[in-house]
Order: C-alpha cells, then structure tokens, then sequence
C-alpha cells in the first residue's frame, strides 16, 4: 500500500480542466479534481458520484439543484441523476465514481 499525498498531485490551468485520476478500478473511478476560478464541469449523468471539497468553494449542480459549497463538505450525486460543478476561486476535490 502506497497512501497518496493530494498536496503533491494538485495541477492547475488557465487552458481548462483536467482531472488527474488517482485511481481506477473496475467499478470506480478517483479523479482529483483542480480548477480555477470560473472553470467548470457541465452538468451530465453518471455513476454514483461522492464529493469532498478539500479547498475553495464550488457550486455544484446535482439534478437541477444548486448549492454554493465550501471546504470540508461532502456531495453525493446519485448514478444516473446530472450533476455538475463550478468553481468559485481555486478548488480541489476529490471525488469517488462508484458503478
């Protein structure tokens, strides 16, 4: 077992998003999500989706509902319904893609 440190794996662009994906299994999927402010996810469906904001705030958009969101908070997005994410200021989150 190798623990990953989230601090060293952070990346940042002006050019868009990307996520770095931490993990993928055969039923999950653990991407790092880094964006900066105004850079977003359009909503789509999905697996079952658990969020962990770790830094900055974010609106997230899960089945047409938004909520603004701050570190140290967890969204889940069940499978199949739309969610979606917006930051406001630089974010990090960590999220868990579960089919």
């Amino acid at each position: 077992m190798e623990p990953v440190n989230i601090e060293n794996l952070k990346s940042f662009s002006k050019e868009g998003f990307r996520p770095n994906i931490l993990h993928m299994g055969t039923r999950f999927k653990i991407p790092l999500i880094c964006m900066e402010d105004g850079q977003f996810i359009p909503p789509h469906p999905g697996a079952t989706g658990i969020f962990y904001v770790i830094e900055g705030t974010a609106e997230f958009t899960i089945a047409g509902e938004t909520k603004e969101v701050k570190a140290d908070s967890i969204v889940i997005a069940p499978q199949g319904t739309e969610r979606g994410i917006k930051a406001k200021g630089r974010i990090v989150v960590i999220a868990f893609h579960i089919t």
